[in-house]
């Protein structure tokens, strides 16, 4: 069977407060409904995966990562390695991130986030858990601490690229996968687009970063996991392959990232509004 991940999203920030006005079951039946079979939730520092674990434990096609981002430095605080390593202790926790390095919105805090970074990377080379990367301005520290810390022993993804061909290159040399958002679909991001062409299929991923990122025909609304649909349609056409072929390919390449057998999950039975996703719901993923 095809599968079709969200491999990066925050469930535990949707607002479910926007024009549909569905819940958290509502929108995941509605993103199933969109072929949608599984999600990767993040969370940004200890104390919001604890709250979203326990808001997403009735959903076992749901998995976790939990880390600390660059930009809730100060929220989580004095955070300790073993408080990490024990939300990581979980089968359902696949991965360590978001962490990273941000200097376009917090370049005043470049050297706690270095600090943070590393022992994260640390924990996950320690743990064998792959990292969920974020990297904005930060080419060179990013690149410098995955090779000095090892990262490669672990392995990861950068997720919602925006860098250079030369950073992607980089990265892949690293054993890291390059993850694409809405991104792609926008007018002005020629740049992510020659990424896209660059990278090949075998180490790539989709992902909404919802509730951020809302991909074009969806643009100016909160994102959610349905939309990723559009995402692999749009990649899917520029790298010209059938949305069937890039969702089993960037399924197969969560699993061997995450080390994980996706199976199908059972399906939501719940009524949902079909705000903004009429021309995919119940839709199969066409093939070539």
């Amino acid at each position: 069977m095809t599968y079709l991940v969200d491999s990066h999203c925050h469930l535990a920030s949707l607002s479910l407060q926007g024009k549909a006005g569905d819940s958290l079951e509502q929108i995941i039946a509605r993103a199933q409904s969109c072929q949608v079979s599984h999600f990767l939730s993040i969370a940004c520092t200890l104390d919001e995966f604890r709250d979203m674990s326990r808001q997403l434990e009735p959903y076992p096609f749901v998995y976790y990562s939990c880390g600390i981002h660059p930009l809730n430095l100060e929220e989580a605080g004095e955070w300790q390695e073993d408080e990490l390593i024990a939300c990581l202790n979980s089968d359902k926790v696949i991965a360590l991130g978001e962490t990273g390095l941000d200097y376009h919105y917090a370049p005043e805090s470049r050297r706690a986030q270095l600090d943070s970074f590393a022992r994260q990377i640390n924990v996950a080379v320690s743990l064998n858990k792959p990292l969920i990367v974020h990297a904005r301005e930060a080419k060179d520290d990013t690149l410098s601490l995955l090779r000095s810390e090892q990262a490669r022993e672990c392995g990861g993804v950068i997720h919602c690229f925006t860098d250079t061909i030369d950073m992607a290159r980089k990265c892949l040399d690293l054993g890291f996968y390059i993850s694409f958002t809405g991104i792609a679909t926008f007018r002005g991001s020629d740049n992510v687009r020659e990424v896209v062409r660059y990278v090949p299929l075998d180490r790539m991923m989709v992902e909404t970063d919802c509730p951020y990122l809302a991909p074009i025909p969806v643009r100016g609304v909160e994102n959610e996991p349905a939309f990723v649909r559009y995402v692999l349609k749009f990649i899917a056409d520029f790298k010209g392959v059938s949305e069937e072929q890039l969702a089993a390919i960037s399924s197969h390449n969560f699993e061997e990232l995450y080390k994980i057998r996706l199976c199908t999950p059972q399906r939501l039975e719940c009524a949902y509004s079909d705000y903004k996703i009429a021309g995919i719901a119940n839709k199969p993923l066409e093939r070539s």
